[in-house]
């Protein structure tokens, strides 16, 4: 058994993001919080600038989970890439 470490600031509800993890409070997933850091180069000083709905606490929070679910959120990203909805489209 798998013991799930605690993120005070990232929360997955149903209904919401259709129950993946997100910061608490606000619909942005952890997958975009990594899209935009660790794919994009953003800093998370430049997060908080250009949403400042989020703190720096909730973005390293975030990144933290991401850390700890690793293959959780990698397969949430692939899942929701833009290439695999290309894929999934009707000919």
């Amino acid at each position: 058994m798998t013991t799930r470490v605690e993120h005070p600031h990232v929360t997955s509800r149903d209904g919401v993001c259709g129950g993946r993890p997100v910061i608490a409070g606000s619909r942005f997933t952890v997958r975009s919080v990594v899209g935009y850091v660790l794919n994009q180069g953003w800093t998370p000083e430049e997060l908080v600038r250009d949403f400042p709905h989020l703190t720096l606490a909730k973005i390293y929070d975030a990144l933290s989970y991401y850390y700890d679910y690793k293959d959780e959120i990698d397969k949430d990203m692939e899942e929701n890439s833009e290439e695999t909805a290309k894929d999934s489209r009707p000919a």
